[in-house]
């Protein structure tokens, strides 16, 4: 099973331009320093059917994810009935959820704040150390708040709870100069049958006139160092000019 968590980040705001998003920087960030990858990420409107739809998709995805977004008890959040809807659970008053919430507002837990409380069916809590106000997980989805500054330190808990740490994968990337990509796809595709192991990326782009293509490769160490060599061999076997960028070594 691949080292892989996808990432959804919820609010329309985003969308239109009201709000930058923090979320896939920092999240990308703790999760490489963990060795996994982002599978995904989608940016979804505070909109019922639209969230409902790709949360059932990350759900049958069979992959982790972290949701960041629609927790509080406003009308535009919608993350918790959907999570709910998305996993045949209902959403019921979780107990513990219902006591922190209460023992950090009393009186005025009622009647808004309090409907934090109410979560999918045997989600598990997710602890929040601003405010208190716990995330919670379900199915392999794990769901934070919007605000950056409380969602870090909750997934960084969930990580370190929940996901070992992984090796790291190892790169390699060479630059080559003055090439047309569609000259190579033939033997890109020849490589990347040898190599399956191997994620295999073309990245090309125009400086005074001639094409360049970036050409990467990325996986388990011991699978990218015997790949490496070959790599090299075929593209000076054809007389191109490359430049290495970054060489392979193991983690």
């Amino acid at each position: 099973m691949r080292a892989e968590i996808g990432l959804l980040i919820i609010g329309s705001e985003i969308l239109l331009g009201k709000r930058q998003d923090r979320h896939f920087p920092r999240s990308r960030e703790q999760l490489l320093e963990r060795g996994y990858d982002v599978a995904y990420c989608l940016i979804v409107p505070d909109r019922w059917e639209l969230l409902l739809s790709q949360l059932c998709w990350a759900f049958a995805a069979e992959i982790p994810f972290f949701s960041f977004g629609g927790l509080g008890a406003t009308p535009d959040d919608l993350t918790r009935a959907c999570a709910a809807a998305a996993t045949g659970r209902s959403l019921s008053r979780h107990p513990e959820a219902d006591a922190i919430i209460r023992r950090r507002f009393g009186a005025e837990a009622e009647p808004i704040r309090i409907r934090m409380a109410d979560l999918p069916e045997g989600a598990a809590l997710i602890p929040n150390p601003i405010n208190e106000i716990p995330g919670f997980s379900v199915a392999g989805g794990y769901f934070f708040p919007g605000f950056p500054q409380m969602a870090e330190p909750m997934s960084q808990w969930v990580l370190e709870r929940y996901f070992p740490p992984r090796a790291t994968q190892a790169e390699g990337r060479v630059l080559l100069d003055a090439v047309r990509e569609s000259d190579l796809v033939l033997w890109m595709e020849d490589f990347c049958r040898a190599h399956p192991d191997l994620e295999f990326s073309s990245l090309p782009s125009f400086r005074d006139g001639h094409s360049r293509i970036e050409l990467g490769i990325r996986g388990p160490a011991a699978a990218l160092e015997a790949a490496w060599p070959t790599l090299l061999e075929a593209l000076r076997g054809r007389g191109l000019k490359l430049e290495i960028l970054l060489a392979p070594r193991r983690p």
